[in-house]
């Protein structure tokens, strides 16, 4: 897989470059429903080609990446709950 080729399947689907695996199945729903030939209003079989190759290129690449569930990639994912962590029993903030 190259870059150039990831840029282009998400320039297909009209994604950004921070996207998450919801959105590029939601969006290949979308486009497949649009472009088939048997349900959509633009029925080309050679987009449908197109937009499986680029569906099954990003997800190769986002099913390669490996999820930490650590206490601390949490925290660096979401600093609202760090600082609620560090700061729950200060007066300030209110004791729950």
């Amino acid at each position: 897989m190259k870059y150039a080729d990831l840029v282009k399947s998400l320039e297909l689907f009209g994604l950004s470059d921070r996207v998450t695996l919801r959105e590029i199945k939601t969006r290949h729903r979308e486009l497949v429903r649009r472009h088939h030939p048997d349900t959509g209003e633009e029925g080309d079989p050679e987009r449908i080609r197109l937009i499986n190759a680029a569906y099954a290129l990003l997800r190769e690449y986002a099913d390669g990446y490996r999820l930490s569930f650590s206490e601390q990639e949490f925290y660096e994912q979401n600093p609202d709950e760090r600082l609620r962590m560090q700061f729950e029993d200060a007066p300030l903030w209110g004791m729950r």
